[in-house]
């Protein structure tokens, strides 16, 4: 998968972006993927079919911006009905983890080289995607997804139908505080909207073969038009990301204890100590997430009551 081809690129950027912008910030990419055959309405029902159910979530696309995530309303089909009937169903589908299928695996990873390759490396490793994972969203015409952050970076690409996608810089804490993050990584994604935010924002109409890329933790919404939607996020995370993941989760442990943490890299000898203990719990504990029953038990342990609420619907 990494060794050199001479087939065309699958996602293409300026070479201003993704010499001065990546990973800094958001910009337009485009892509060959639209029409793809496995990113068809027909394989996604038969991917959904597939999937174990705490890979997918769904709800109505009838949704505020700043949506209160203890209100979402919820979707009365089985996941295969949803995709089936995304053009008249009301709904906001996101199928988790895809690279978990040999082909969609492949697919992942050759778009990903040919972003490494425009920026002069020869192998995904060499330019830092590492965890490679796929998330493919099926939605109905004129659906929102929330404001929210994402604990990973992503080429987000629009397979089918048109959506608006705005992207707000949060460098300096003004969206979302330290607290805020930690929670969007660990408890639930959302992040409330304020007007302000506007002048933070930039937004990206996408059609199909059109993208953007997303900076690990730049709050974002998106919107569908008249159209069902399909859209895939190609999403990686480098070995600093996952560092302040993992002390996001741990942080968070910790708090539910009642032993409050300092964010990640305000004390960089004890995020070290914290780092240590909690990859050397995690390597005893990770053979058991390969059941789906102990995945749910082990996030109620690890994030709370509420962290399977993908489960509601």
């Amino acid at each position: 998968m990494n060794a050199p081809s001479n087939v065309a690129p699958v996602i293409t950027a300026s070479n201003e972006s993704l010499t001065r912008d990546f990973p800094l910030r958001p910009f337009a990419i485009r892509h060959k993927l639209a029409g793809h055959p496995l990113l068809t309405l027909p394989r996604i029902a038969r991917l959904a079919a597939e999937l174990p159910r705490d890979l997918i979530e769904y709800n109505s696309g009838d949704a505020a911006i700043s949506q209160d995530p203890d209100k979402v309303k919820s979707v009365a089909l089985d996941p295969v009905e949803v995709v089936n009937r995304i053009e008249t169903a009301g709904a906001w589908m996101v199928l988790k983890r895809v690279e978990t299928s040999p082909e969609y695996r492949a697919l992942l990873e050759d778009a990903l080289l040919s972003v490494a390759r425009a920026r002069g490396f020869k192998s995904l490793e060499d330019a830092g995607f590492s965890q490679v994972e796929g998330f493919l969203f099926v939605s109905s015409p004129n659906s929102t997804t929330p404001f929210h952050m994402d604990a990973e970076d992503n080429f987000f690409v629009q397979i089918h139908g048109e959506k608006i996608f705005a992207i707000y810089d949060n460098r300096d804490g003004g969206i979302a505080d330290d607290e805020q993050v930690e929670h969007c990584t660990t408890k639930h994604r959302n992040v409330p909207f304020r007007d302000d935010f506007k002048t933070r924002g930039v937004e990206f109409r996408l059609f199909d073969g059109d993208g953007c890329y997303v900076p690990y933790q730049w709050p974002h919404w998106v919107k569908t038009t008249g159209s069902y939607s399909i859209s895939l996020a190609i999403t990686w995370k480098t070995e600093e990301v996952k560092r302040q993941n993992d002390l996001h989760v741990f942080n968070s442990m910790l708090r539910g204890l009642k032993l409050p943490q300092a964010a990640p890299g305000r004390n960089p000898a004890w995020d070290g100590a914290k780092l240590a203990f909690f990859r050397a719990g995690r390597g005893v504990v990770e053979p058991l997430r390969s059941s789906e029953s102990m995945r749910r038990i082990l996030r109620r342990i690890a994030l709370g009551k509420n962290a399977n609420y993908y489960l509601k619907a």
